[in-house]
């Protein structure tokens, strides 16, 4: 095979990352009662990059006082003042009430009519303010103690992989990304690299024709080894390119928006994955990106009023974008269908510094929109006294673990078990930051997935088989790995990842579970083929100390 060939495969292979998934129903297996459906949920990821000054964002009204001393020259009004902070909700008690910067007044309609819901305090354990760190920890499932520290896959990408491992056959990627040319590294799986198609500059309505032809010339013979089969994963991928991209130009072509989007980077994107739906693309998480909250110069501008600036130039693109994008959708009477998220990788300093700006600081806020939500807020308002000379001005109490805003989303929207969620987030359910403490109400009844629906690997009402569902957790393991079928599990053949065989465990029990003890095994990726009495499944497993 030509160098140049190959390079094209493997181009194509990386720049679209495509995916299987499936379509999928869900039902109560005792007949009892009928769980929601779930198919056509998705969320969206809206990233804003560069750090975000939550305090200016949301600012604690009990506490104006000590914000405006911290803030001297960058302070918004009080409520009241010209162009000052919008009361989001005065029916809570003062001390639970908070003020919007002026830019965000979509949001104040939004939260207004039931469609968002504010999270306090969101952050990690040991806050590491780089910003390309940080952005990392986020993507990853990680924070800043030792043992997540450095993580190599997305948790969107090991939710996606565990949750959707069975599906081989689809006509459309499970994640789509716009507004950067850069894969995110959130959507890294542990096994499967690259899930989610990047379609950063390419024109959605004409996406077949672009990409079409861009595989170059298939080797003849696969050879039989490790490289061998990457080969043939590369040439499979790119032999459902096509297929791929003729899907979302016929979603992007077919679908319609119902408003008139604002021609900003963040709004088109939004207008882009709201066209997607609405036509009908069955694709579960979109990540868009709007850039430069980096404001550590010119936060606000000189010798203005403080309502305008930089800070509040990017939020008002944010409120505008987002506001239109839930209109849209349920002008269409899809919105039920879509929550979407708000996150960036650290908050800033209480105090400003010498430069009408602020520097990198901790914790922030995020935001949850949708017609599914339970709108209000979850947490309190944060503790200004924290941030003093001796603490550099930094307000460090962590009131929800980013994590457990994901896993609540992905429970309670997707219907995704404990098993999963220790998959996705690294043995989430025994992790004492964000063990079992979902943000309580955040999805209203109707629409949530009650605890007696989840599964690890949904069942589907169309023609795939789902006799043989296997969950091996936890994945990467240091100790032991445990094995859950939905069938009885005869033995377990495990080979090196280059096809050695260390050698077959039988089940001394008759049942669907078996458990492993591999400590004396390398660190390194091993392939563990199951062999249960409806057939064998091989999964991988990463061994790690």
């Amino acid at each position: 095979m030509k160098r140049r060939n190959f390079i094209k495969l493997t181009s194509t292979a990386s720049a679209l990352s495509l995916l299987p998934t499936e379509v999928f129903a869900l039902f109560n297996s005792a007949g009892l009662k009928t769980c929601p459906n779930v198919n056509a949920k998705k969320i969206v990821l809206i990233q804003l990059s560069g750090a975000n000054d939550g305090l200016n964002t949301v600012v604690p009204i009990n506490q104006y006082d000590t914000y405006a001393a911290l803030r001297p020259n960058i302070k918004l009004n009080n409520i009241g003042g010209s162009n000052g902070i919008i009361n989001l909700d005065s029916t809570l008690p003062l001390e639970n009430q908070v003020g919007l910067h002026p830019a965000l007044s979509g949001f104040k309609n939004l939260y207004d009519n039931g469609l968002m819901r504010l999270i306090q305090g969101v952050g990690y354990p040991i806050q590491d303010k780089s910003h390309f760190k940080s952005t990392d920890l986020w993507l990853t499932g990680g924070d800043g103690t030792p043992a997540n520290n450095v993580l190599g896959s997305g948790w969107v990408g090991r939710f996606l992989e565990n949750y959707f491992a069975n599906f081989l056959t689809a006509n459309f990627p499970l994640g789509i990304q716009l507004g950067s040319s850069e894969n995110s590294l959130g959507f890294h799986g542990e096994i499967e690299h690259g899930m989610s198609l990047n379609i950063n500059g390419q024109d959605p309505s004409g996406f077949y024709s672009i990409v079409n032809g861009l595989g170059g010339i298939a080797p003849t013979t696969i050879p039989n080894s490790e490289y061998g089969d990457l080969i043939q994963y590369i040439l499979n991928n790119d032999t459902s390119t096509n297929t791929y991209a003729q899907t979302i130009s016929a979603a992007f072509n077919s679908g319609s928006n119902s408003v008139t989007y604002p021609n900003t980077s963040l709004s088109n994107q939004l207008k882009t994955v709201a066209k997607f739906i609405s036509g009908g693309l069955e694709t579960k998480v979109y990540l868009v990106k709007i850039s430069g909250f980096d404001t550590h110069n010119l936060q606000v501008a000189s010798n203005t009023t403080t309502h305008t600036g930089s800070h509040a130039d990017l939020l008002t693109q944010v409120s505008e974008a987002v506001t239109n994008f839930i209109t849209d959708l349920n002008n269409q009477n899809i919105g039920d269908d879509v929550l979407a998220v708000t996150f960036s990788e650290f908050g800033r300093k209480a105090g400003e510094n010498g430069n009408l700006g602020t520097d990198h600081g901790e914790i922030a806020p995020m935001f949850v929109f949708g017609s599914s939500l339970n709108a209000g807020i979850s947490g309190t308002n944060i503790d200004l006294s924290e941030a003093i000379a001796g603490n550099n001005f930094q307000i460090q109490t962590v009131q929800h673990d980013y994590r457990r805003v994901f896993s609540t989303i992905l429970q309670d929207w997707f219907g995704v078990s404990n098993p999963t969620l220790d998959l996705t987030f690294y043995d989430h359910t025994n992790n004492i930051g964000f063990a079992g403490n979902k943000i309580s109400n955040l999805i209203n009844t109707q629409n949530s997935v009650p605890p007696f629906c989840y599964n690890d690997v949904l069942l589907s009402t169309n023609s795939f088989n789902h006799s043989n569902e296997v969950i091996v957790y936890p994945n990467p393991s240091t100790e032991t790995v445990s094995i859950n079928s939905t069938s009885t599990i005869n033995d377990i053949t495990i080979y090196t990842i280059d096809g050695k065989l260390i050698g077959t465990y039988r089940n001394p029990l008759t049942s669907n579970n078996f458990t492993i003890n591999v400590e004396s095994l390398s660190i390194g990726m091993y392939s563990f083929k199951i062999n249960t009495v409806n057939g064998s499944i091989s999964k991988k497993v990463i061994i790690r100390r």
